[in-house]
């Protein structure tokens, strides 16, 4: 078990609870009292914890090492799932994986970064940095959902699209743009989810949505608390002050009209119970789909649109 810096409690009472635990197997001496005693003060530590989270917080618990990516969701939710691989112009990004799924009986075209689930997996997925191969490669499979009529279901999940020399050679400003041209006139319904990071436009290249919505300690910026910190004070000591100032949690997201629904997660974070987080979302993204499905899609694009149109406030000087 992993615990954050703000988790510090936590750790100190799962040691002792550890140690309770050993002597009571042991049969050294009775200690369930004890341990019920405990276990109860973990509860209501991590109750009053979690409650209080600050934005930088919940930054860091968007990025626990033991949090659960797009591959682990989609075996979840999907009985039946066949990736597919390439953008058909230059090759096949690891860093963003998608293909057809099967939910519950509903055939979807299911996609996402993918950061890796330890080192060597976190090098081979680019630390979930997207090329510009990988957002055209989302793009081909948004436009295969078309041909199809499959609801598209995209899962956000990045500290930003890779910024080297490579994917800027190869167009990663225009592959990003190119996919929000071409997601604002998709016929058929998207439902996006920020699963953990949410960071610039590498999330925004997959995230534009007639559903978006935020688990619950997910963030979602044009640039991370540190890289603010670092141009605003020209250092990430601030990291935590930066974190307030730009406004980027769920609920924040929810206030400022950009997003349509914030997902619950378990007690300690989606890490804390993955299995009965991806119920969670499941549920949810199929009460998305059902409800867009429903509607005619000529409405559902004008729809799309005029929610993006209406994002932001403009104030005319005197």
């Amino acid at each position: 078990m992993v615990f954050l810096e703000f988790e510090k409690p936590l750790e100190k009472l799962y040691e002792q609870l550890e140690k309770l635990q050993q002597l009571e197997e042991d049969g050294v001496v009775d200690m369930k009292d004890t341990i019920q005693d405990l276990e109860a003060r973990i509860k209501q530590t991590r109750r009053d914890i979690y409650n209080n989270l600050t934005g930088w917080q919940k930054v860091q618990l968007s990025r626990h090492p033991e949090r659960p990516y797009t591959l682990f969701y989609i075996e979840q939710m999907c009985r039946k799932f066949v990736e597919l691989h390439g953008d058909r112009y230059y090759g096949d990004d690891k860093a963003i994986v998608g293909g057809i799924g099967n939910m519950d009986g509903q055939t979807v075209v299911i996609l996402g970064h993918q950061k890796g689930v330890n080192t060597k997996m976190r090098q081979y997925r680019n630390f979930g940095m997207a090329n510009p191969e990988g957002y055209r490669k989302a793009l081909r499979l948004m436009k295969l959902a078309e041909r199809f009529g499959f609801p598209v279901v995209c899962l956000i999940d990045t500290p930003g699209a890779y910024p080297g020399i490579e994917a800027e050679e190869r167009g990663q400003a225009e592959a990003i743009a190119r996919n929000l041209f071409e997601m604002a006139q998709l016929r058929v319904p998207i439902i996006c989810a920020v699963i953990g990071e949410g960071a610039s436009g590498g999330a925004i290249g997959i995230g534009l949505g007639d559903h978006v919505m935020m688990l619950e300690n997910t963030w979602y910026s044009v640039i991370s608390p540190e890289s603010c910190s670092s141009i605003l004070w020209r250092s990430w000591d601030y990291k935590e002050q930066a974190a307030d100032a730009l406004k980027l949690t769920a609920d924040d997201m929810a206030e400022f009209g950009i997003i349509d629904e914030i997902v619950k997660e378990p007690q300690g974070g989606a890490h804390a119970n993955p299995e009965d987080m991806a119920k969670t979302l499941k549920r949810q993204l199929k009460k998305a789909i059902a409800s867009l499905q429903d509607q005619d899609i000529d409405k559902v694009i004008e729809n799309r649109i005029a929610k993006y149109a209406s994002i932001g406030q403009v104030a005319n000087a005197d």
